[in-house]
């Protein structure tokens, strides 16, 4: 019970904060109201769980409703900053189990708002795709902690020239996030490229970012990842042009701006990290 008051009610409450903060800032890309001046009108009601086709004057229950749908959306993201087990099928349980409501709660405020027809997918295959990039950089930051540790024990060589040992494992990562993702959100898209914008904008950023952040904090500078990040994406233009006419240009200073300042931070963190050690070190001698 200490540890629930001490570590999970505060990210729960802090998750609830940000998903009502969520909730009025999607009113106001909708037009529904302004923060500056009138409200400018653009077709679309503010999210009321579909309360104004039954009733008129419940519109306002559905309205809060929505707004917990959103509220208990941001408390279940808060609880994923906290590690779910130590390790093994536990691990693996409850990560599931957390998916599961995760995406129960978005398919119960989806379906209120918007109906089953064809609406749902576009919500759960990009919730569904952070989820396995988080895994997948989570997978690659155990391995290489695997690798420093026998480094450790002097079981593994030195680092290797601009890290490109270290790199492999990210360069797996850096192939699902810029060459296989893309193409299959790329297949799922319909007319309106929903989950091609989702990508580029969204997916793409985060994911290059914070696996060059994970690269940089454990093995520093490490200039090929950002390098393999662009060449995926150059594979994919091409590729992508056999199902669609979109222009994908952009995403190349994207991708290599996001993983490039994410192995830059991280590798400063890791510098200042060592300075730190090293400082302690010499006070203690």
């Amino acid at each position: 019970m200490e540890e629930l008051k001490r570590q999970w009610l505060p990210r729960v409450l802090i998750g609830g904060c940000i998903g009502i903060a969520a909730h009025l800032l999607l009113g106001y890309l909708l037009g529904c109201f302004n923060l500056f001046g009138p409200a400018y009108f653009r077709g679309f009601r503010f999210p009321d769980c579909g309360f104004s086709n039954w009733n008129r004057h419940l519109e306002w229950v559905g309205v809060l409703i929505s707004f917990a749908l959103f509220a208990l959306f941001g408390g279940e993201v808060g609880i994923a900053t906290l590690p779910f087990a130590d390790s093994g099928k536990e691990l693996v349980a409850r990560s599931l189990i957390h998916y599961a409501a995760t995406t129960a709660t978005v398919s119960v405020w989806v379906v209120l708002n918007y109906g089953w027809h064809g609406t749902l997918p576009t919500f759960l295959v990009p919730l569904t795709l952070v989820y396995l990039i988080v895994w997948l950089g989570r997978w690659v930051g155990w391995y290489t902690e695997v690798a420093v540790l026998r480094e450790k024990l002097g079981l593994a060589p030195g680092p290797s020239p601009l890290h490109w040992r270290e790199s492999l494992p990210y360069v797996g990562f850096a192939a699902f996030l810029c060459l296989a993702l893309p193409l299959a959100l790329r297949l799922l898209d319909d007319a309106t490229p929903v989950l091609s914008v989702l990508y580029g904008w969204l997916l793409l950023p985060v994911g290059g970012f914070m696996s060059g952040l994970s690269l940089g904090r454990r093995h520093g500078f490490c200039p090929i990842y950002p390098a393999a990040c662009v060449m995926f994406i150059l594979i994919f233009i091409p590729l992508a042009r056999l199902c669609s006419n979109i222009s994908d240009g952009e995403l190349i200073p994207i991708a290599l701006v996001c993983a490039l300042a994410g192995n830059l931070a991280g590798a400063a963190l890791l510098r200042r990290k060592r300075q730190k050690a090293d400082l302690c070190g010499r006070e203690g001698s």
